[in-house]
């Protein structure tokens, strides 16, 4: 079964972080009891601060700003206006699937940007998709993982920096890597990209990977109980 997309907004309709949170929740639901298909909801949030399980005191803004605090793996991050956020709600078999889970959306992530002309990677041990650093550069993330399993289908999801702003990373130690920067497409390549242009292209790519990530999947019947984090 294909997936269903649901855009939840694009600028100038930037959706509250909390809104976009119920929806998501409410979406969960409906997957896990068999009432709706696998589902990925896309937008851009309104200018928020989220912190994830492994989220450490000192990484939090250093101006005080608001901070909510959510179930999925990983650490603080940032979502807002020129970020594309989307929110693969997927039933996964078991524990041993959410890797594989991770992966395929690496992979999308990957080739999308490869069409604008960015070369990205993965960092073992570092979350999310990298521009590979260099002799005058530090590797640079332009888009994050994070994610919660719960009663076999995942949420919270992807983040990749289109054309926003860096001055909220600026106050924050982001996915709790110091030694690192933060990018976009549009650092990267000069091309003023919108979310709602990306969301366009990714979902073609999640169409692709569509049955990979089916087979990942359990009917209702059997979905698994287990829970779990991954960044």
């Amino acid at each position: 079964m294909a997936f269903r997309y649901l855009d939840v907004g694009f600028d100038p309709d930037f959706v509250p972080y909390l809104d976009g949170l119920d929806l998501q929740e409410r979406t969960h639901a409906a997957v896990v009891a068999d009432q709706k298909p696998n589902t990925i909801l896309m937008l851009e949030h309104e200018s928020v601060y989220t912190a994830g399980r492994r989220t450490k005191d000192e990484d939090r803004p250093t101006d005080g700003a608001p901070v909510v605090d959510i179930d999925r793996g990983g650490e603080i991050t940032w979502h807002g206006p020129g970020q594309l956020v989307a929110y693969p709600i997927v039933k996964l078999r078991n524990k041993a699937a959410v890797s594989d889970f991770v992966q395929a959306l690496e992979d999308a992530i990957i080739r999308v940007l490869a069409e604008y002309g960015i070369t990205t990677t993965v960092i073992e041990g570092r979350p999310g998709v990298w521009v590979p650093g260099d002799a005058l550069q530090a590797p640079r993330k332009i888009a994050a993982i994070g994610l919660r399993i719960h009663l076999g289908v995942a949420k919270h999801g992807v983040a990749i920096n289109c054309n926003n702003s860096f001055d909220a990373f600026a106050k924050i130690v982001p996915c709790g890597i110091s030694d690192a920067g933060v990018t976009s497409i549009q650092a990267e390549t000069g091309q003023d990209v919108s979310p709602a242009e990306l969301a366009v292209r990714l979902k073609q790519e999640f169409d692709r990977l569509e049955p990979r990530i089916a087979a990942m999947g359990a009917p209702a019947a059997t979905n698994p109980t287990f829970e779990g984090a991954h960044q």
